[in-house]
């Protein structure tokens, strides 16, 4: 199968537009510690955007256009988007390795994982993901991928040396996100029908631990602040946030959210957590020692579900597929 990658040439001035709907996101974020910089133009239709991934040593920003089947990379520095990665079939999970200078994409529409040079940003490997494979997580130690197979009940491992299928630990039901943390060295899968999050030795791809979640429904996304030992878990069907101590396998707090919560993302220099929904609300949070306090919550946009941060400038990134008719970036920061 072929692979294209098209240089978008968008001068500065128009990368930095901001549409009519500036004052609607100014108004609507009031109840946010944020305020908006900008809305960026994005290339393709007004179709479905899902996950996105950065890189900070090379200042890219991968999103996954679903609905278009293509990767968008935005340079953050430049404020421009300076390519367009085609022919992943409805591309859902994104992931950038900067140690291997390579972006992983799920493509749902071909049950395929899609390996990506990052300096040639063009199509190096394709491998079985499962049935429906969605997001992703990277052990440094093992080189491994770990990749969610969402409705096959399973995690896809992939040898990353060799870009092979390696093994499928079977874990039943509906599979949440998938995320590695560097504390344990251990990969954290949320088993959505089972309410459970289940861990992961990249050793030897033991499933060592099952744990249980309490007031959990539909435990979809998940962030692990390794340093800290929490697991949050954005539960999509009854719009709450569970934090889950990794010391005593207990969840240790919870907390209300905007419907469908679904991608979250953390700025480690200002220790804020963002929770991103389906029906567009934001939710923000501040965590010390060992507890997270909500800071804020408000409407980012329509089909505001994806989030990304830059923890070096603290710019938040939300891709948005429809506003006044065009997909844009929008980019806020904190006031």
């Amino acid at each position: 199968m072929g692979t294209r990658a098209v240089v978008v040439a968008v001068a500065a001035v128009a990368a930095l537009v901001t549409h009519d709907d500036s004052n609607a996101a100014d108004n609507a974020t009031a109840a946010l510690p944020l305020s908006h910089i900008a809305d960026i133009p994005l290339p393709g239709r007004t179709s479905r955007l899902d996950y996105e991934s950065f890189d900070p040593d090379r200042h890219l920003l991968f999103i996954a256009h679903l609905g278009d089947s293509e990767v968008i990379v935005f340079d953050t520095q430049a404020s421009r988007v300076v390519a367009r990665i085609g022919n992943i079939a409805e591309v859902h999970g994104v992931l950038a390795v900067p140690e291997l200078s390579r972006v992983y994409a799920s493509a749902t529409g071909s049950n395929e994982v899609v390996a990506i040079d990052e300096s040639t940003l063009k199509i190096t490997a394709r491998m079985p993901g499962g049935v429906y494979p969605d997001g992703m997580a990277y052990a440094p130690g093992t080189r491994k991928l770990y990749i969610s197979d969402e409705t096959g009940g399973t995690e896809t491992v992939i040898d990353t040396r060799s870009n092979r299928r390696t093994h499928t630990i079977i874990l039943g039901g509906t599979i949440g996100n998938t995320q590695y943390d560097a504390a344990s060295g251990h990969i954290f899968v949320n088993a959505q029908s089972r309410r459970q999050l289940i861990e992961i030795d990249p050793a030897n791809d033991a499933i060592v631990a099952h744990i249980d979640l309490p007031g959990a429904k539909g435990n979809h996304g998940l962030y692990i602040v390794s340093p800290r030992h929490l697991a949050m878990i954005a539960c999509e069907d009854n719009a709450r946030l569970l934090v889950v101590d990794l010391l005593t396998r207990q969840v240790a707090q919870s907390f209300d959210v905007g419907d469908g919560p679904d991608v979250l993302a953390f700025d480690s220099g200002t220790n804020t957590l963002y929770v991103a929904g389906e029906a567009g609300i934001v939710s923000m949070f501040v965590l010390d020692t060992s507890s997270l306090t909500k800071t804020g919550q408000g409407s980012i946009g329509p089909n505001a579900h994806v989030v990304g941060v830059d923890p070096a400038t603290h710019r938040v990134y939300f891709p948005l597929k429809n506003v006044d008719g065009h997909p844009v970036l929008r980019v806020m920061a904190p006031r």
